[in-house]
């Protein structure tokens, strides 16, 4: 069995495949504070919660975009298992040609869900990932990594809006009835929702006309399955896509 941990800006996800099967993924939040032996005991509690011993890993995986918890997260990873654990970065084996200015600078995030989508979906494809930031990454009809846009997320959104405005409410992303809202409540709602799914479908638009070529969409994300179904371009919802981009990386990458 594998261990993925992909290690956001709010939320660790942790998750367990056996081979190409989703054993379960589990969510953490992000805290710097937090040392080795908290990080030890919050894994080896969600793995006994699904009753899978440590000595039954196999390798572990990490993807992350907080550098100072990777040496963490390593050091507690080896308090359970002296399996190899890999750190997703440009240095190890991706098959994925980035054609970027930088390309260390490229987040280890869109690197698993570019490997993940070319496999799955083929190129040219778009790959949105919803979570704190709101990220499309484009791939090229050879397959290419040629570049990224990135948005404000829908919660960071929301949470500048409530935090930075007197009169506005802390609300929940339910979906409005209508765009044009009758309440506070549902305005905010309808902006946020319906404002972040037109946001994806214009840049979908703008991102289609300089490539000068339609490409498939697949989005993937928390807040994916809240935001997506309001856009008007067709995009393909994949939940496991950075489970599966981290398992396809392991694989190119394990000791033999």
């Amino acid at each position: 069995m594998l261990l993925t941990i992909d290690m956001g800006n709010t939320n660790i996800v942790l998750g367990c495949l056996d081979g190409e099967k989703v054993l379960f993924t589990e969510r953490m939040e992000t805290n710097l504070r937090k040392t080795e032996l908290e990080y030890a005991i919050a894994f080896r509690t969600v793995l006994e919660l699904y009753r899978i011993p440590p000595e039954e890993l196999e390798g572990v995986i990490i993807s992350s975009v907080v550098p100072p918890l990777v040496p963490v997260l390593k050091a507690a990873l080896g308090k359970l298992t002296d399996v190899q654990i890999l750190v997703v970065s440009t240095e190890i084996q991706t098959g994925l040609t980035l054609r970027m200015d930088n390309p260390a600078a490229v987040g280890s995030d869109l690197i698993v869900d570019a490997v993940a989508a070319l496999a799955l979906y083929g190129a040219p494809a778009i790959v949105i990932d919803m979570g704190t930031a709101t990220t499309l990454s484009v791939l090229a009809k050879d397959g290419a990594y040629v570049g990224t846009i990135i948005l404000p997320g829908a919660r960071i959104s929301l949470d500048s809006l409530t935090a930075c405005t007197a009169k506005l409410p802390k609300i929940d992303l339910t979906t409005p009835k209508k765009v044009v809202g009758k309440n506070t409540a549902d305005c905010m709602r309808s902006g946020i929702l319906y404002g972040s799914a037109a946001a994806l479908d214009g840049m979908i638009d703008r991102i289609w006309d300089e490539l000068g070529y339609e490409t498939q969409v697949i989005a993937t994300g928390g807040l994916s399955h809240a935001v997506v179904p309001h856009c008007c371009h067709r995009i393909q919802l994949n939940d496991e896509l950075l489970l599966q981009g981290l398992r396809m990386i392991y694989e190119m990458n394990r000791r033999k």
